[in-house]
């Protein structure tokens, strides 16, 4: 009865490989070794596609995940947002207290003297509009699965994933066009830490996006089955809403 109930993981490196990979990555990203963490992140990159292939193939080929296991794979996707949620709290929290109780070191004021903080009106709230309409485009992409509207699903979900991409261009140029640093004072590293890290599970959520839309072509999901999609559109819309308040905060109020 257990056997029928429970699935027995077969032995797997990939958990093994990504937590190395992550460490050694934040690792290299502290020591401001910039070439070792992108090639560290593209391993990650390629580790989460192999381990979401070995877990898809688990599922549709050798069926061997029951309806428990599907209720375990939701709640451990809700406790691992949840965890992503608490990290970007104390995000929040560095921010808060740098604005409230403004050092006179910083002159006073926030943002401090001399940093020029970027128009929330240019860059920022075009990215906002490209997130809300990725939002609005998985979330129809979703519909469309319950539906088994296999064409519409599809081209929303691509949409989704170039609309991903191009966030994360416009974002490097924001970067890359900045007139402060991580180091220019505390509102130079926040912005950079709380931006930065929201870029990244951007980037983790066109992977996942990427890998359901791979399962969507080949025919892996219909109204029945798509954890893996709902998975990831839950992911999308915790990006959006963090970016919502990445926006009010660090560059609307900041500005």
């Amino acid at each position: 009865l257990m056997i029928s109930v429970f699935h027995v993981l077969s032995l797997s490196l990939w958990p093994l490989l990504m937590s190395l990979a992550v460490l050694v990555m934040f690792i290299s990203l502290y020591l401001s070794m910039k070439v070792g963490f992108n090639l560290l992140m593209l391993i990650t990159i390629l580790v989460i596609l192999n381990w979401f292939k070995d877990v898809s193939r688990e599922s549709d080929l050798l069926m061997e995940h029951s309806f428990l296991n599907n209720v375990f794979f939701k709640t451990g996707m809700i406790l691992f947002i949840t965890s992503e949620i608490m990290f970007f709290v104390s995000f929040f929290w560095c921010y808060f207290d740098f604005v409230l109780v403004v050092d006179m070191e910083l002159g006073g004021v926030w943002p401090p003297k001399g940093v020029q903080s970027i128009n929330p009106f240019s860059i920022p709230l075009l990215n906002t509009m490209i997130l809300l309409s990725s939002g609005v485009l998985i979330t129809w992409s979703h519909f469309s699965i319950l539906n088994n509207d296999w064409y519409f699903s599809v081209v929303t979900l691509a949409i989704t994933l170039i609309l991903g991409i191009y966030f994360l261009f416009i974002q490097f140029q924001e970067y890359v066009d900045a007139t402060y640093t991580f180091m220019s004072s505390g509102y130079g590293s926040i912005f950079f830490l709380a931006t930065g890290f929201h870029g990244f599970h951007v980037l983790l959520g066109c992977v996942l996006i990427t890998a359901s839309l791979i399962r969507m072509v080949l025919l892996n999901c219909d109204a029945l089955s798509h954890y893996n999609f709902e998975f990831s559109a839950w992911y999308w819309h915790f990006v959006d809403v963090v970016w919502l308040f990445l926006f009010i905060f660090i560059y609307w109020w900041g500005y």
